[in-house]
């Protein structure tokens, strides 16, 4: 009997595509080529897809988890939105903690997915949010798979996101740029690209001071999270909100790339790379599409 594809094997083996009119007069000026990773196009439409499908899987492989349990998650939306769609999938209960102030595209599509949802005070941010998840494991409501801490995280990228833009870019990329927030993305990819070829540069967005942007985050010290590994990025970049909701417009009306709020802070900071560089493959990941910040007014309406 032939056997078909699930939606778990929908996850990765996503698109590489040029920016053809965004800076395209001084990039073809420089010799300079900007690519972004469509990481949009995974089933529940972000990066984050990997890493729940990796987190799950591995716990099930170690015997951590069964169908059945209760699983408990802090997030800002995206990795909360994939891990609804991967225990669907797999069995689970899935009680996802989230700050109540994130888009409300994202509370309504991980409830469609059979989430249970815990909105925690804009005030807290997600600090509060991870702290009431350690919390509620010490209660025995459940089991933490820990985004921020679990190094299944990275792993998958530097499986499969950091060999698929090597692929991709035929070892051509000379710069790789990830929006931080979990920093999984950014530490798996650099691991991957630094054992190819060390002269790969590495360059993180980080939100500037005063801005609120889904999906990047500059943790204070005490939140650090444990899989991130400072020596693996060669670069911080500060991105503005105003900036970063500036490009997510452009994107969408120049290029017909509707990306989230964090692909256009990153999509910003390879503009920046590129614009000092000469004869680079720029490639920057786009995390997520635009369609789950439409109530945020950053789009036209």
């Amino acid at each position: 009997m032939k056997t078909y594809p699930t939606i778990e094997d929908a996850i990765g083996r996503t698109p590489l595509v040029a920016l053809q009119r965004i800076g395209a007069a001084d990039n073809q000026a420089r010799g300079n080529v900007v690519l972004g990773k469509l990481e949009g196009n995974n089933p529940a439409g972000s990066v984050k897809d990997r890493a729940a499908l990796s987190m799950i899987r591995r716990a099930e492989e170690r015997g951590t988890i069964r169908p059945g349990d209760t699983l408990i998650e802090a997030t800002s939306g995206n990795t909360g939105i994939a891990l609804a769609m991967v225990a669907a999938v797999k069995g689970y209960r899935m009680l996802l903690i989230m700050p109540e102030d994130l888009s409300v595209e994202r509370a309504q599509t991980m409830k469609a997915y059979g989430a249970e949802l815990i909105l925690t005070p804009r005030s807290g941010g997600m600090e509060y949010a991870r702290d009431l998840a350690e919390q509620m494991v010490a209660q025995g409501r459940g089991v933490v798979l820990d985004q921020f801490a679990n190094e299944d995280n990275p792993r998958i990228h530097y499986e499969t996101t950091g060999p698929e833009i090597w692929e991709q870019t035929s070892g051509r990329i000379t710069h790789f740029v990830s929006a931080m927030g979990t920093t999984g993305t950014i530490t798996g990819v650099s691991r991957f690209l630094r054992e190819q070829n060390p002269g790969v540069r590495i360059i993180g967005a980080q939100p500037a001071e005063g801005s609120r942007i889904p999906g990047i985050r500059k943790w204070p010290e005490e939140y650090q999270p444990k899989i991130y590994r400072p020596q693996m990025v060669d670069e911080l970049v500060l991105v503005s909100q105003d900036d970063a909701e500036d490009m997510a417009r452009r994107m969408a009306s120049e290029e017909g790339l509707f990306a989230g709020i964090s692909a256009a802070g990153a999509c910003w900071v390879a503009q920046q790379i590129a614009a000092r560089e000469q004869d680079a493959t720029i490639v920057f990941v786009v995390c997520d599409r635009g369609d789950r910040y439409l109530s945020t007014g950053v789009f036209p309406a």
